[in-house]
């Protein structure tokens, strides 16, 4: 790539948490279901901006493990939305050649949508233009919980020397350990919080906190955010200069 080319300093992998659909749509005068559909519709858009912008891994969080306290009716038309999505966008993914993976615990989520999850995961395993994680009933703290649990039990049945782990040992077992860490983290709707999301990951990460509420959030306000990015100094805990 060229020095002069503008996604020369652009973050190889960007993640970012959604916020701001029920707000939209009750501004609307829309019922909050109404914001998540503009939502999905958003993601599209930033999926297929990707590679223009020099970025190669989109990891976005859709449904945290806190979200199921959300009202019934909510979190059964999140679920819809997810199933609708993956049968509408799976033949484009595929073309765009975008790889999808999902991260979180499967096991409260309908066995349908698993399923579908596992196909589109399949179908698409063999892009490499954009690498798409969704996470899906994900929390940092639950992640970071279920690796230690399957760490544990290697110990235990002497596969691991407990004396040998490291960091780099319990990153095997997290559910990104096939994805390299983000190095940018954006937040939409103007809250300042990262919510739970890739807490380990995100340990050198830098953030973004925007006010615009996501289904505003355009390619042109992200390559704005990724602009900004390239003139940050990383020093990952280092003195330079």
């Amino acid at each position: 790539m060229p020095a002069n080319d503008p996604r020369a300093k652009a973050p190889d992998h960007v993640a970012i948490i959604m916020d701001g659909n029920g707000r939209w749509a009750t501004a609307r005068g829309r019922p909050r279901l109404f914001g998540h559909q503009a939502g999905a519709r958003r993601v599209s858009e930033i999926v297929e901006a990707c590679p223009e912008l020099g970025v190669r891994y989109l990891t976005i969080f859709a449904f945290s493990t806190e979200n199921w306290k959300r009202t019934q009716a909510e979190v059964s038309g999140l679920m819809t939305l997810f199933r609708r999505y993956i049968l509408k966008e799976a033949q484009r993914l595929l073309n765009k050649r975008v790889r999808v993976r999902f991260i979180g615990d499967r096991d409260r989520l309908d066995p349908k949508l698993v399923r579908l999850m596992d196909d589109l995961e399949a179908l698409t395993e063999a892009n490499d233009h954009v690498h798409l994680t969704i996470a899906l009933n994900y929390g940092g703290r639950d992640e970071v919980t279920r690796a230690t649990r399957r760490l544990a039990r290697e110990v235990a049945e002497g596969r691991i020397d407990p004396d040998s782990v490291t960091a780099e040992t319990l990153g095997r077992f997290l559910d990104t350990h096939t994805l390299p860490d983000p190095d940018l983290v954006i937040r939409t709707s103007g809250e300042a919080r990262i919510s739970n999301f890739l807490l380990w990951q995100s340990a050198y990460a830098e953030y973004e906190f925007v006010d615009t509420l996501w289904p505003d959030f355009t390619a042109d306000k992200f390559a704005e955010i990724l602009a900004r990015f390239g003139k940050r100094e990383r020093r990952f805990g280092a003195v330079i200069g």
